[in-house]
């Protein structure tokens, strides 16, 4: 596994004097769920900055790009009921702005899964919906209609056309990609005027992952970068978005889901899930505010020209 030394991906800064930890991970111990979403966590990092400028926290160094892209590819994938509870959390949240958007023709869905969200747009009343995911594994376990709306791979700009989406979102991937700014920037070109990304992430600044420290599980080897409220909006704000708002993600899993996240061993947590399940509420639901942000900007209308 070649390792590459950066810079902050967001601002550019090449400050690394603040190292908020320094490398903890093995990957003898990585397994097929390593690069999968909602997995149980290992604990393990990269090296991690803070970015005195923008205060993204990003590793550095960090694996090279066809390292990640094969892991992603090959993914395993168990976790279609967390992603369906996913999607109508995100769901809930477009209702809160969806009214601003030009039209309903048009909606890109960078990380699609196994496409859960992509079926709530259908509800919301868009057409013209295309979702991107680079592992197989999720695609395959996407409901029959769906799957056809999912393009394997990485995320491409040159791939779509630009202007031609009134919505563009992204859901606890900004964490993974080896160059958020360069997503941010392609969804502001694929937009139309008055169109809104919308983007869902992890933030580091929120009172779970200070409780923790390194033990929260969004301290993952999958995550090359993590945002604050303050680093999320500076994205935004880099590549010409307006009106941006920020949104506290509460999230809804199953009891059992959320004893996977928790720092203990995985001979409790298997024990906790299995006394859980035998007596009938392991499967029952329960929304906790963990940390996520939810954020959204909007594309500027274009002027029109006046005599």
């Amino acid at each position: 596994m070649d390792m590459i030394f950066r810079p902050c991906p967001l601002c550019g800064s090449a400050d690394t004097r603040k190292i908020f930890a320094e490398a903890n991970f093995d990957i003898s111990r990585l397994d097929s769920f390593a690069f999968a979403s909602r997995k149980t966590p290992e604990y393990m990092h990269y090296r991690l900055i803070e970015c005195p400028v923008c205060d993204l926290l990003y590793a550095d160094p960090l694996p090279c790009e066809d390292y990640l892209t094969e892991g992603y590819g090959d993914a395993s994938y168990d976790s279609g009921i967390e992603a369906q509870c996913a999607a109508a959390t995100y769901a809930d949240l477009l209702s809160r702005f969806i009214s601003q958007l030009p039209e309903r023709l048009g909606a890109l869905d960078i990380g699609a899964g196994d496409g859960a969200f992509l079926e709530y747009l259908q509800i919301h009343g868009f057409y013209q919906i295309v979702g991107v995911e680079p592992s197989r594994a999720p695609i395959a376990a996407a409901r029959t209609d769906i799957r056809p709306l999912i393009r394997e791979g990485n995320f491409k700009c040159e791939d779509y056309v630009s202007e031609s989406f009134s919505l563009v979102t992204c859901f606890q991937t900004l964490e993974h990609l080896y160059d958020p700014l360069a997503m941010a920037r392609s969804a502001y070109q694929l937009l139309k005027p008055g169109g809104a990304a919308f983007i869902v992430c992890h933030n580091r600044r929120a009172l779970p992952a200070q409780l923790l420290g390194r033990k929260s599980p969004i301290y993952d080897i999958e995550h090359l970068q993590l945002f604050s409220p303050s680093s999320a909006r500076f994205l935004l704000e880099q590549t010409g978005f307006s009106n941006i708002m920020l949104m506290n993600v509460v999230n809804r899993y199953p009891i059992r889901y959320w004893l996977r996240l928790l720092p203990l061993s995985s001979a409790a947590k298997r024990l906790l899930i299995t006394t859980l399940d035998r007596i009938g509420i392991g499967g029952w639901y329960l929304s906790i505010p963990v940390g996520n942000i939810g954020v959204v900007g909007f594309k500027p209308k274009k002027l029109t020209a006046t005599a």
